[in-house]
């Protein structure tokens, strides 16, 4: 393996609007199968070019982690569909129907198989995580929750749990918890409505039993919501994860 970004594929996704790139971050070689993290908002995670506003350098992050003696992720990247981006990863309705269910279904069907054919990676629950920022982050949490038998962990930035009425929390509520759950989750001070409805899902996980080895939560007092500060933030969140 190579520490390298490159496209692994273009691909049209059942129900979604667009043919869609997915990058992969193929981290440096360790002699051991790295774990895999899939991530949404694919334009946004590692350079700038492809991002409206700033990359995040998650790749570098995972370097970083990795010279430090930390195992870093084989990191994969699915591209938003633009204008569709909010219906896509949303799991419930908005303004239109939430598509985030079929984009998960094809993630586990299509796209999991695909990468574990063609890259070396940990086949275990606590070795597969998911995230993403903002809706991203909803997602991943939706992901994690509707199908543990996959993802064991998830990468939640900023995530927009007040969707809906915040019917994420019911939907974690209504559910057993998770076998294997490791959980990041992340707000600033300056976002309005992320910050209440994550401390009110944060108190409702420790209620659950989730104490700081399982979940890990960040307060980022003079934050907005914006790459930059998930790029500023990631470090840890993958050290939390993966370290």
């Amino acid at each position: 393996m190579h520490d390298r970004i490159h496209i692994f594929g273009v691909f049209q996704i059942p129900w979604l609007k667009g043919a869609r790139p997915v990058r992969v971050y193929v981290p440096p070689d360790t002699g051991r199968p790295p774990p895999v993290l899939f991530m949404f908002d694919g334009q946004n995670i590692f350079d700038d070019e492809t991002s409206h506003s700033g990359g995040w350098y998650l790749h570098h992050a995972a370097r970083d982690l990795c010279a430090r003696g930390g195992t870093a992720p084989l990191i994969v990247g699915i591209d938003h569909g633009g204008i569709y981006r909010m219906r896509e990863l949303s799991p419930f309705r908005m303004r239109q129907r939430g598509q985030a269910p079929h984009l998960v279904r094809w993630m586990i069907d299509e796209l999991q198989p695909q990468i574990r054919s063609s890259f070396h990676v940990r086949h275990d629950l606590a070795g597969t995580a998911v995230g993403g920022s903002s809706l991203g982050g909803l997602a991943a949490l939706y992901a994690h929750w509707h199908r543990p038998d996959v993802f064991g962990a998830a990468l939640c930035m900023s995530p927009s749990l007040w969707v809906a009425r915040e019917k994420m929390l019911k939907f974690v509520a209504d559910r057993p918890r998770p076998l294997t759950s490791r959980l990041y989750l992340d707000a600033g001070g300056n976002e309005p409505r992320v910050r209440p409805a994550t401390e009110r899902m944060v108190k409702h996980l420790r209620a659950r039993g989730y104490g700081p080895e399982a979940m890990r939560w960040v307060f980022d007092p003079g934050a907005v919501h914006h790459e930059s500060a998930w790029r500023r933030r990631a470090p840890a969140a993958l050290e939390f994860l993966f370290g």
